[in-house]
């Protein structure tokens, strides 16, 4: 018996995809709505001495050690204006959860897979190495953002 959701079906043979969406500076970006945990205001950070530049702190999300990492510095942008308190993007992770420090969050977008294409080769080099590819929506890129690359701290510090 169907209900009319396509939860039951793989995500290959589905004509559209979910994205939860946030900004960061200009950059519009998507993730795959199955990944995000939660969305929450700033939340208090504990400094991690000698951490990479990317990690803000760590805060603790009921008990949940998450790690918070800033995508104004992993996207090589300047710092948020004086006052400006970044939004917290929980991803889900089999590691554990990372949260994603944003400028904005945006709405839940359905987005037929149709408009889909690789990353443009004029993006940002910082930008490009954690993009897995783009949506033309009607007015604006959508940038999906890689998710597994971007929680990889490991490779970012080798680079």
């Amino acid at each position: 018996m169907s209900n009319g959701n396509t939860a039951s079906i793989g995500p290959e043979t589905q004509a559209a995809s979910q994205f939860s969406t946030f900004f960061v500076g200009n950059l519009f970006f998507g993730v795959d709505v199955l990944r995000v945990q939660e969305v929450l205001l700033f939340q208090h950070m504990t400094r991690v001495p000698l951490a990479p530049q990317v990690i803000e702190g760590l805060i603790n999300l009921r008990g949940q050690i998450v790690t918070a990492i800033d995508m104004r510095r992993m996207l090589k942008l300047p710092d948020r204006a004086e006052g400006q308190s970044p939004m917290n993007m929980v991803i889900g992770s089999e590691d554990g959860a990372v949260s994603l420090l944003v400028d904005e969050i945006g709405d839940v977008l359905d987005v037929d897979r149709a408009l889909y294409e690789r990353p443009p080769e004029s993006l940002d080099p910082a930008a490009r190495q954690l993009i897995r590819g783009v949506y033309k929506l009607k007015d604006r890129l959508m940038l999906v953002l890689d998710v597994e690359k971007a929680m990889d701290l490991e490779e970012r510090n080798a680079a």
